[in-house]
């Protein structure tokens, strides 16, 4: 799936994010609970984060040009560092409406039409973010996994929510609904800042993850048999592209052809293993032995 192509799931999200503002809004509206005006909050947020997710796949999808030789994929850390911040400012938000309400209690009313509305809302979020978690990791964008990791936090707000008004007002404690909101926003804070961490990460040219760098070990263990070596393996990931260089030693006898043959082969084996893949490959001969060192890579260039 190209990157352009994961526009329209940022789409979804927008759509489902008016739907959940509209429909929370209207739960805090007939109840006048705090909790469920966090979670009508944190809608916004949804939104605004869908806004900026689309933006910036807008962005990643651009082709390769002569400023951006590698591509735009990194576009994609600027849209969940974003997400993650505003995930923050929310909680916030939050835990500063909370401690109002604990100082000013009201009653709650028309709790139970208010907490069915905000049941409807969660249960568009569930589905919205199970539908982008899978395309985001099938498609390795770390957009759409961060929208989704937002929206399950939204879930589980929005459960936390309904425990929270349900208890306040089967108890008649109006405490325990500020309280909830409170324990939310230190939920939301924790999500948030994971998100701006995995953004940072990306940023700073992270290497693959384990799992990614042993599917590469096993495609080029496969070689060895043959009489070839590697060495110098080196990865990096750019939004949903991955970066991979490696240095492949072959017999010294092998022709120039032979070489660029093998190199080919196990450059389509590789990205063939990991989609949107990149590779980089350089042909030594095995019998250098300056060239297996990797701390001195650069003398083999």
């Amino acid at each position: 799936m190209s990157t352009s192509s994961l526009k329209r799931y940022a789409w979804l999200s927008i759509i489902a994010a008016l739907l959940t503002i509209v429909l929370k809004t209207a739960a805090y509206k007939l109840t006048g609970s705090v909790g469920l005006l966090s979670d009508a909050l944190e809608s916004l947020v949804n939104l605004a984060g869908a806004l900026m997710a689309l933006a910036m796949l807008t962005v990643a999808a651009r082709p390769a040009d002569e400023d951006h030789p590698y591509g735009h994929t990194k576009a994609e850390y600027f849209s969940s560092g974003v997400e993650g911040t505003l995930i923050l400012v929310a909680a916030i938000s939050i835990g500063i409406a909370a401690i109002h309400r604990l100082i000013d209690q009201r009653p709650l009313e028309q709790v139970g039409i208010g907490l069915g509305v905000s049941v409807a809302a969660s249960l568009i979020n569930l589905g919205t973010a199970l539908v982008l978690l899978k395309a985001g990791r099938k498609c390795r964008s770390i957009t759409l996994e961060a929208n989704a990791r937002h929206l399950m936090t939204d879930v589980w707000t929005s459960a936390g929510v309904v425990v929270g008004v349900s208890g306040a007002y089967v108890s008649g404690y109006e405490q325990f609904d500020p309280v909830v909101a409170l324990l939310v926003a230190a939920h939301i804070v924790c999500s948030g800042a994971r998100i701006v961490k995995d953004s940072i990460l990306g940023l700073m040219d992270s290497a693959a993850s384990p799992e990614d760098l042993k599917i590469i070990k096993d495609v080029l263990e496969t070689y060895l048999k043959r009489g070839v070596e590697y060495h110098a393996l080196r990865t990096r990931q750019a939004g949903a592209r991955l970066f991979v260089s490696l240095h492949v030693l072959v017999p010294g006898e092998w022709t120039v052809q032979d070489g660029h043959d093998l190199l080919e082969e196990i450059e389509a084996a590789l990205k063939e293993a990991i989609s949107q893949m990149t590779v980089f490959t350089h042909l030594e001969a095995i019998d250098d032995p300056i060239c297996w060192n990797d701390s001195e890579v650069d003398q083999c260039d």
